[in-house]
Protein backbone atom coordinates (compact mmCIF):
# COMPACT_ATOMS: atom_id res chain seq x y z
CA UNK A 1 0.00 0.00 0.00
CA UNK A 2 2.98 2.42 0.05
CA UNK A 3 4.79 3.50 3.11
CA UNK A 4 2.78 7.21 3.20
CA UNK A 5 -0.02 5.89 5.92
CA UNK A 6 -1.78 8.50 7.92
CA UNK A 7 -0.38 10.21 11.35
CA UNK A 8 -1.51 10.07 14.34
CA UNK A 9 -2.59 13.43 14.74
CA UNK A 10 -3.27 14.92 18.25
CA UNK A 11 -6.53 14.80 19.18
CA UNK A 12 -7.84 18.01 19.61
CA UNK A 13 -11.66 18.84 19.68
CA UNK A 14 -10.65 21.70 17.45
CA UNK A 15 -8.92 19.68 14.92
CA UNK A 16 -11.22 17.47 12.33
CA UNK A 17 -10.34 14.42 11.14
CA UNK A 18 -11.78 12.70 8.43
CA UNK A 19 -13.51 9.42 9.30
CA UNK A 20 -12.32 7.43 6.45
CA UNK A 21 -9.18 6.00 6.45
CA UNK A 22 -8.54 2.97 4.09
CA UNK A 23 -5.29 1.84 5.81
CA UNK A 24 -7.93 0.92 8.43
CA UNK A 25 -9.14 -2.91 8.23
CA UNK A 26 -12.54 -2.31 9.51
CA UNK A 27 -13.03 0.39 6.52
CA UNK A 28 -16.35 0.73 5.31
CA UNK A 29 -17.01 -0.62 1.99
CA UNK A 30 -17.70 2.37 -0.19
CA UNK A 31 -21.20 2.81 -1.83
CA UNK A 32 -20.64 3.08 -5.72
CA UNK A 33 -21.93 5.86 -7.63
CA UNK A 34 -25.00 4.51 -8.95
CA UNK A 35 -26.15 4.21 -5.29
CA UNK A 36 -25.04 7.59 -4.17
CA UNK A 37 -27.29 9.35 -6.62
CA UNK A 38 -29.83 7.23 -6.25
CA UNK A 39 -30.41 8.63 -2.72
CA UNK A 40 -30.72 12.32 -3.91
CA UNK A 41 -33.93 13.87 -5.46
CA UNK A 42 -34.28 13.43 -9.41
CA UNK A 43 -34.95 17.18 -9.36
CA UNK A 44 -32.07 18.25 -7.85
CA UNK A 45 -30.31 17.34 -11.61
CA UNK A 46 -32.79 19.49 -13.31
CA UNK A 47 -31.18 22.42 -15.09
CA UNK A 48 -32.75 25.66 -16.07
CA UNK A 49 -31.16 28.71 -18.25
CA UNK A 50 -33.65 30.86 -16.96
CA UNK A 51 -32.86 30.34 -13.29
CA UNK A 52 -29.13 30.15 -14.49
CA UNK A 53 -28.99 33.58 -16.07
CA UNK A 54 -31.10 35.33 -12.97
CA UNK A 55 -27.84 34.86 -11.11
CA UNK A 56 -25.84 35.73 -13.98
CA UNK A 57 -28.15 38.79 -13.57
CA UNK A 58 -27.93 39.29 -10.09
CA UNK A 59 -23.87 38.98 -10.02
CA UNK A 60 -23.55 41.57 -12.67
CA UNK A 61 -25.87 44.31 -11.12
CA UNK A 62 -23.79 43.72 -7.91
CA UNK A 63 -20.60 44.10 -9.67
CA UNK A 64 -22.23 47.52 -11.28
CA UNK A 65 -23.50 48.82 -7.93
CA UNK A 66 -19.68 48.49 -6.98
CA UNK A 67 -18.40 50.07 -10.31
CA UNK A 68 -20.87 53.24 -9.35
CA UNK A 69 -19.70 53.38 -5.65
CA UNK A 70 -16.35 53.52 -6.49
CA UNK A 71 -16.49 56.33 -9.34
CA UNK A 72 -18.68 58.21 -7.47
CA UNK A 73 -16.29 57.96 -4.53
CA UNK A 74 -12.72 57.46 -5.01
CA UNK A 75 -10.29 58.95 -7.54
CA UNK A 76 -7.91 56.62 -9.52
CA UNK A 77 -5.12 59.67 -9.14
CA UNK A 78 -2.98 59.31 -6.35
CA UNK A 79 -3.09 62.15 -3.59
CA UNK A 80 0.14 64.13 -3.70
CA UNK A 81 0.71 64.12 0.14
CA UNK A 82 1.78 60.73 0.87
CA UNK A 83 1.37 61.13 4.90
CA UNK A 84 -2.44 62.30 4.59
CA UNK A 85 -6.02 61.72 5.54
CA UNK A 86 -6.71 61.87 1.97
CA UNK A 87 -4.48 59.09 1.30
CA UNK A 88 -5.64 57.08 3.60
CA UNK A 89 -9.15 57.20 2.14
CA UNK A 90 -7.18 56.53 -1.08
CA UNK A 91 -6.05 53.31 0.31
CA UNK A 92 -8.46 52.06 2.35
CA UNK A 93 -11.09 52.67 -0.38
CA UNK A 94 -9.79 51.17 -3.18
CA UNK A 95 -9.00 48.26 -1.26
CA UNK A 96 -12.22 47.77 0.08
CA UNK A 97 -13.51 47.59 -4.17
CA UNK A 98 -10.85 45.50 -4.99
CA UNK A 99 -11.89 43.09 -2.47
CA UNK A 100 -15.47 43.22 -2.88
CA UNK A 101 -15.64 43.12 -6.80
CA UNK A 102 -13.25 40.06 -6.32
CA UNK A 103 -15.31 38.41 -4.52
CA UNK A 104 -18.46 39.16 -6.76
CA UNK A 105 -16.48 38.69 -9.50
CA UNK A 106 -15.68 35.01 -8.41
CA UNK A 107 -19.33 34.35 -8.69
CA UNK A 108 -19.38 34.76 -12.15
CA UNK A 109 -16.22 32.68 -12.75
CA UNK A 110 -18.14 30.17 -10.76
CA UNK A 111 -21.23 30.22 -13.21
CA UNK A 112 -18.66 30.10 -15.75
CA UNK A 113 -17.25 27.09 -14.04
CA UNK A 114 -20.85 25.68 -14.42
CA UNK A 115 -21.11 26.62 -17.57
CA UNK A 116 -18.04 24.34 -18.27
CA UNK A 117 -19.41 20.97 -16.34
CA UNK A 118 -23.48 21.61 -18.57
CA UNK A 119 -24.71 22.43 -15.10
CA UNK A 120 -26.01 26.05 -16.59
CA UNK A 121 -28.45 24.65 -18.86
CA UNK A 122 -29.03 21.30 -21.04
CA UNK A 123 -28.02 23.17 -24.08
CA UNK A 124 -24.23 22.69 -24.01
CA UNK A 125 -23.86 24.96 -26.96
CA UNK A 126 -25.24 27.73 -24.49
CA UNK A 127 -23.51 26.67 -22.01
CA UNK A 128 -20.14 27.22 -24.69
CA UNK A 129 -21.20 30.70 -25.36
CA UNK A 130 -22.05 32.01 -21.99
CA UNK A 131 -18.82 30.44 -19.83
CA UNK A 132 -16.29 31.15 -22.72
CA UNK A 133 -17.71 35.15 -22.24
CA UNK A 134 -17.74 35.33 -18.44
CA UNK A 135 -14.48 33.34 -18.32
CA UNK A 136 -12.62 35.04 -20.84
CA UNK A 137 -13.46 38.34 -19.52
CA UNK A 138 -11.63 37.29 -16.46
CA UNK A 139 -8.32 35.65 -18.51
CA UNK A 140 -8.92 32.35 -17.93
CA UNK A 141 -8.76 30.15 -21.45
CA UNK A 142 -12.26 28.72 -21.08
CA UNK A 143 -11.66 25.48 -23.33
CA UNK A 144 -8.48 24.46 -21.85
CA UNK A 145 -9.56 24.89 -18.76
CA UNK A 146 -12.81 22.93 -19.26
CA UNK A 147 -10.60 20.22 -20.19
CA UNK A 148 -8.64 19.93 -17.27
CA UNK A 149 -10.61 21.05 -14.77
CA UNK A 150 -13.09 17.43 -15.95
CA UNK A 151 -10.00 15.84 -15.89
CA UNK A 152 -9.63 16.91 -12.00
CA UNK A 153 -13.02 15.74 -11.49
CA UNK A 154 -12.29 12.38 -13.46
CA UNK A 155 -9.09 11.79 -11.32
CA UNK A 156 -9.88 13.56 -8.02
CA UNK A 157 -6.75 12.92 -5.41
CA UNK A 158 -4.95 10.66 -7.97
CA UNK A 159 -1.43 11.24 -6.99
CA UNK A 160 -0.16 10.50 -11.15
CA UNK A 161 -3.12 11.13 -13.70
CA UNK A 162 -5.08 13.95 -10.98
CA UNK A 163 -4.71 17.42 -12.17
CA UNK A 164 -4.56 20.63 -10.07
CA UNK A 165 -3.27 20.67 -6.12
CA UNK A 166 -1.35 17.10 -6.98
CA UNK A 167 0.76 16.66 -4.56
CA UNK A 168 4.40 16.83 -4.63
CA UNK A 169 6.66 14.51 -2.75
CA UNK A 170 9.63 14.73 -0.49
CA UNK A 171 12.01 14.69 -3.14
CA UNK A 172 10.68 16.95 -4.83
CA UNK A 173 10.70 19.41 -2.18
CA UNK A 174 14.00 18.69 -1.43
CA UNK A 175 14.24 15.90 1.08
CA UNK A 176 17.05 13.32 0.52
CA UNK A 177 16.92 9.38 1.26
CA UNK A 178 16.71 9.86 4.53
CA UNK A 179 15.05 13.18 5.60
CA UNK A 180 18.25 15.29 4.90
CA UNK A 181 17.66 18.77 3.92
CA UNK A 182 19.13 19.21 0.80
CA UNK A 183 17.43 22.05 -1.36
CA UNK A 184 14.23 23.57 -2.20
CA UNK A 185 11.44 23.63 0.23
CA UNK A 186 12.80 21.70 2.59
CA UNK A 187 15.72 24.19 2.89
CA UNK A 188 13.37 27.09 2.47
CA UNK A 189 11.31 26.09 5.47
CA UNK A 190 14.68 25.64 7.53
CA UNK A 191 15.62 29.34 6.86
CA UNK A 192 11.89 30.51 7.06
CA UNK A 193 10.57 29.10 9.81
CA UNK A 194 7.22 27.15 10.73
CA UNK A 195 4.81 30.55 10.16
CA UNK A 196 7.09 32.18 8.04
CA UNK A 197 6.93 29.36 6.09
CA UNK A 198 3.03 28.73 6.32
CA UNK A 199 2.74 32.46 5.27
CA UNK A 200 4.66 31.73 2.40
CA UNK A 201 2.09 28.79 1.59
CA UNK A 202 -0.36 30.73 1.05
CA UNK A 203 1.39 33.32 -0.94
CA UNK A 204 2.24 31.23 -3.04
CA UNK A 205 -1.07 29.57 -3.32
CA UNK A 206 -3.42 32.57 -3.29
CA UNK A 207 -0.99 35.22 -4.83
CA UNK A 208 0.85 33.41 -7.53
CA UNK A 209 -0.94 29.94 -8.13
CA UNK A 210 -3.04 30.13 -10.58
CA UNK A 211 -0.93 32.08 -13.16
CA UNK A 212 1.51 29.43 -12.51
CA UNK A 213 -1.13 26.84 -12.93
CA UNK A 214 -2.11 27.86 -16.31
CA UNK A 215 1.24 28.84 -17.37
CA UNK A 216 2.23 25.00 -16.34
CA UNK A 217 4.67 25.57 -13.83
CA UNK A 218 2.70 24.36 -10.75
CA UNK A 219 -0.09 22.15 -9.56
CA UNK A 220 -0.38 19.77 -12.50
CA UNK A 221 -0.57 16.35 -12.61
CA UNK A 222 2.38 13.74 -13.96
CA UNK A 223 0.77 12.18 -16.91
CA UNK A 224 0.18 13.53 -20.77
CA UNK A 225 -3.10 13.68 -22.27
CA UNK A 226 -2.31 10.17 -23.97
CA UNK A 227 -1.08 8.64 -20.24
CA UNK A 228 2.11 8.31 -20.66
CA UNK A 229 4.74 10.02 -17.92
CA UNK A 230 5.77 14.12 -18.60
CA UNK A 231 9.68 13.71 -19.48
CA UNK A 232 12.22 15.89 -17.80
CA UNK A 233 11.42 19.68 -19.05
CA UNK A 234 7.61 18.91 -20.12
CA UNK A 235 5.88 22.32 -19.40
CA UNK A 236 2.11 21.25 -19.47
CA UNK A 237 0.23 24.81 -20.21
CA UNK A 238 -3.00 25.70 -20.86
CA UNK A 239 -2.13 28.62 -23.67
CA UNK A 240 -0.79 26.03 -26.49
CA UNK A 241 -2.24 24.10 -28.83
CA UNK A 242 0.42 21.30 -28.69
CA UNK A 243 0.62 21.33 -25.01
CA UNK A 244 1.02 17.88 -23.73
CA UNK A 245 -1.95 18.45 -21.52
CA UNK A 246 -4.57 18.77 -24.27
CA UNK A 247 -5.62 15.28 -27.38
CA UNK A 248 -4.61 16.48 -30.52
CA UNK A 249 -8.86 16.71 -31.27
CA UNK A 250 -8.94 19.65 -28.60
CA UNK A 251 -6.36 22.08 -30.72
CA UNK A 252 -8.88 24.26 -32.38
CA UNK A 253 -10.40 24.82 -28.79
CA UNK A 254 -7.23 25.78 -27.27
CA UNK A 255 -6.24 28.54 -30.09
CA UNK A 256 -9.94 30.07 -29.61
CA UNK A 257 -9.02 29.75 -25.79
CA UNK A 258 -5.82 31.82 -26.35
CA UNK A 259 -6.77 34.02 -28.79
CA UNK A 260 -9.42 35.05 -26.03
CA UNK A 261 -6.94 35.66 -23.69
CA UNK A 262 -4.90 37.23 -25.77
CA UNK A 263 -7.54 39.44 -27.15
CA UNK A 264 -8.49 40.48 -23.40
CA UNK A 265 -5.31 41.64 -22.75
CA UNK A 266 -4.62 43.63 -26.00
CA UNK A 267 -7.52 45.58 -24.44
CA UNK A 268 -6.39 46.07 -21.13
CA UNK A 269 -3.03 46.85 -22.83
CA UNK A 270 -4.72 49.32 -25.08
CA UNK A 271 -6.63 50.85 -21.92
CA UNK A 272 -3.59 51.31 -19.89
CA UNK A 273 -1.55 53.44 -22.77
CA UNK A 274 -5.15 55.10 -23.27
CA UNK A 275 -5.96 56.27 -19.37
CA UNK A 276 -3.07 54.99 -17.53
CA UNK A 277 -1.39 50.98 -15.83
CA UNK A 278 -2.74 52.16 -12.33
CA UNK A 279 -5.96 53.64 -13.60
CA UNK A 280 -6.21 49.81 -15.18
CA UNK A 281 -4.82 47.97 -12.13
CA UNK A 282 -7.18 49.80 -9.86
CA UNK A 283 -10.78 49.08 -11.56
CA UNK A 284 -9.56 45.46 -12.99
CA UNK A 285 -6.01 43.93 -11.66
CA UNK A 286 -6.59 44.26 -8.15
CA UNK A 287 -10.22 42.81 -8.19
CA UNK A 288 -9.14 39.98 -10.69
CA UNK A 289 -5.88 39.05 -7.74
CA UNK A 290 -9.08 38.90 -5.13
CA UNK A 291 -10.80 36.71 -7.47
CA UNK A 292 -7.85 34.64 -8.34
CA UNK A 293 -7.01 33.82 -5.11
CA UNK A 294 -10.44 32.95 -4.02
CA UNK A 295 -10.97 29.72 -6.30
CA UNK A 296 -7.41 28.60 -5.72
CA UNK A 297 -8.52 28.57 -2.04
CA UNK A 298 -11.42 26.76 -2.41
CA UNK A 299 -9.67 24.47 -4.73
CA UNK A 300 -6.80 23.83 -2.64
CA UNK A 301 -8.89 23.42 0.60
CA UNK A 302 -11.33 21.15 -0.65
CA UNK A 303 -8.67 18.22 -1.24
CA UNK A 304 -6.38 19.16 0.96
CA UNK A 305 -6.16 17.81 4.65
CA UNK A 306 -3.57 15.61 6.17
CA UNK A 307 -6.37 12.98 7.68
CA UNK A 308 -7.65 12.84 3.32
CA UNK A 309 -6.32 10.04 1.89
CA UNK A 310 -4.27 10.58 -1.71
CA UNK A 311 -4.17 7.73 -4.15
CA UNK A 312 -1.51 5.85 -6.24
CA UNK A 313 -2.66 4.27 -9.38
CA UNK A 314 -3.36 0.59 -7.93
CA UNK A 315 -5.19 2.30 -4.93
CA UNK A 316 -7.40 5.06 -7.03
CA UNK A 317 -11.28 4.44 -8.04
CA UNK A 318 -13.27 7.00 -8.99
CA UNK A 319 -15.15 6.83 -5.83
CA UNK A 320 -12.83 7.26 -3.63
CA UNK A 321 -11.41 10.19 -5.04
CA UNK A 322 -14.86 11.78 -5.02
CA UNK A 323 -15.31 10.88 -1.54
CA UNK A 324 -12.15 12.66 -0.53
CA UNK A 325 -13.34 15.68 -1.11
CA UNK A 326 -14.38 18.15 1.54
CA UNK A 327 -17.12 21.01 2.84
CA UNK A 328 -16.53 23.54 4.80
CA UNK A 329 -18.14 26.71 5.71
CA UNK A 330 -18.15 30.10 4.26
CA UNK A 331 -20.27 32.00 5.67
CA UNK A 332 -21.22 35.15 4.16
CA UNK A 333 -19.47 34.24 0.80
CA UNK A 334 -21.62 31.30 0.16
CA UNK A 335 -24.21 33.77 -0.91
CA UNK A 336 -21.30 35.49 -3.36
CA UNK A 337 -19.80 32.30 -4.89
CA UNK A 338 -22.77 30.22 -5.04
CA UNK A 339 -22.32 27.21 -2.26
CA UNK A 340 -19.21 26.39 -4.25
CA UNK A 341 -17.39 25.55 -1.11
CA UNK A 342 -20.28 24.47 1.74
CA UNK A 343 -21.36 21.91 -1.15
CA UNK A 344 -18.47 20.73 -3.11
CA UNK A 345 -19.08 17.10 -2.44
CA UNK A 346 -22.15 16.89 -4.04
CA UNK A 347 -20.39 18.84 -6.80
CA UNK A 348 -17.63 16.52 -7.52
CA UNK A 349 -20.02 13.60 -7.11
CA UNK A 350 -22.36 15.01 -10.07
CA UNK A 351 -20.93 18.01 -11.25
CA UNK A 352 -23.92 18.45 -13.94
CA UNK A 353 -25.89 18.95 -11.07
CA UNK A 354 -27.11 23.08 -11.02
CA UNK A 355 -25.21 24.94 -7.65
CA UNK A 356 -29.06 25.90 -7.02
CA UNK A 357 -29.87 22.29 -6.12
CA UNK A 358 -26.57 21.37 -3.98
CA UNK A 359 -28.10 21.94 -1.01
CA UNK A 360 -31.12 19.60 -0.87
CA UNK A 361 -28.43 17.37 -2.62
CA UNK A 362 -25.99 17.29 0.24
CA UNK A 363 -28.13 17.26 2.85
CA UNK A 364 -29.55 13.41 0.70
CA UNK A 365 -25.92 12.77 0.74
CA UNK A 366 -24.89 13.41 3.92
CA UNK A 367 -27.53 11.29 5.46
CA UNK A 368 -27.12 8.42 2.77
CA UNK A 369 -23.53 8.63 3.36
CA UNK A 370 -22.98 9.23 7.14
CA UNK A 371 -18.87 9.12 8.40
CA UNK A 372 -18.38 8.70 4.58
CA UNK A 373 -19.19 12.29 3.97
CA UNK A 374 -16.24 15.00 5.15
CA UNK A 375 -17.78 18.41 6.34
CA UNK A 376 -14.61 20.08 7.94
CA UNK A 377 -16.50 23.02 10.70
CA UNK A 378 -13.43 25.24 11.55
CA UNK A 379 -13.85 28.07 9.66
CA UNK A 380 -11.99 28.32 6.46
CA UNK A 381 -9.30 31.06 7.46
CA UNK A 382 -7.97 28.49 10.18
CA UNK A 383 -8.52 25.82 7.97
CA UNK A 384 -6.13 27.36 5.92
CA UNK A 385 -3.36 28.32 8.00
CA UNK A 386 -3.29 24.86 9.60
CA UNK A 387 -3.58 23.37 6.41
CA UNK A 388 -0.67 25.60 5.51
CA UNK A 389 1.14 24.30 8.25
CA UNK A 390 1.01 20.60 7.69
CA UNK A 391 0.15 19.67 4.04
CA UNK A 392 3.17 20.18 2.23
CA UNK A 393 4.22 16.54 0.24
CA UNK A 394 3.66 12.88 0.18
CA UNK A 395 6.23 10.31 0.53
CA UNK A 396 5.83 8.84 -3.00
CA UNK A 397 3.25 8.16 -5.64
CA UNK A 398 2.22 4.73 -4.90
CA UNK A 399 -0.24 3.05 -2.92
CA UNK A 400 -2.59 5.15 0.01
CA UNK A 401 -0.71 8.38 0.75
CA UNK A 402 -1.20 11.00 3.49
CA UNK A 403 0.13 15.06 3.41
CA UNK A 404 2.85 15.21 5.22
CA UNK A 405 4.38 18.36 7.06
CA UNK A 406 8.20 19.38 7.10
CA UNK A 407 7.54 20.62 10.67
CA UNK A 408 8.27 17.18 11.19
CA UNK A 409 11.46 16.53 9.60
CA UNK A 410 14.59 17.48 11.91
CA UNK A 411 16.34 20.43 11.00
CA UNK A 412 19.98 19.82 9.24
CA UNK A 413 22.75 19.96 11.94
CA UNK A 414 24.51 23.54 11.16
CA UNK A 415 20.64 25.18 12.16
CA UNK A 416 20.41 22.44 15.28
CA UNK A 417 24.03 23.88 16.56
CA UNK A 418 22.87 27.68 16.16
CA UNK A 419 19.86 27.15 17.76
Amino acid sequence: MGKGGRADIPTKSAIWQSKYNPLDPSAPKLPSKGEIKAAIPKECFERSALHSFYFVFRDSIMAAALVFAAYTFLSTDVPSEIMSLDMLKWIVGWNIYAFWQGTVLTGHWVLAHECGHGAFSSSQFLNDIVGYIIHQALLVPYFAWQYTHAKHHRRTNHLLDGESHVPSTGTENGLGPNNERLSFYAVIHEALGDGAFAGFQVFTHLVVGWPLYLLGLASTGRLDANGKPLEEGDVIDHFRPGSKMFPAKLEWKIVLSTLGVIGVLGGLLKLSLDYGFLTVFLWYGAPYMWTNSWLVLYTWLQHTDPSVPQYGSEEWTWVKGALSTIDRPYGIFDFFHHKIGSTHVAHHLFHEMPFYKADVATAAIKEFLGPLYNYDPTPWYQAMWRIAHTCHYVEGTNGIQYYKSLEDIPLSSSKAKAE
